[in-house]
């Protein structure tokens, strides 16, 4: 019986793992530059030397809006 159990776990693995490969490959995510000013404790804009604010940059997933319908108004 543990034979058994064992060759069929064994066997499931493959599956398994082939699963979650082929399914990571079809998302591709959209992203999106988003750059903010940069504050000091105070919340004051830090400047560089010649006088434009210094900016942090990052990348941000953009998420699909989706459309739904409308919900009816209560009673």
């Amino acid at each position: 019986m543990k034979i058994f159990i064992t060759a069929a776990i064994i066997g499931l693995i493959p599956l398994l793992s082939y699963h979650n490969i082929s399914f990571a490959d079809d998302k591709k995510v959209e992203t999106k530059k988003v750059c903010v000013d940069k504050r000091d404790a105070k919340g004051d804009v830090i400047k560089k030397p010649d006088g434009k604010p210094v900016q942090e940059c990052k990348e941000m997933k953009v998420h699909k809006k989706l459309e739904g319908t409308e919900v009816p108004p209560k009673k």
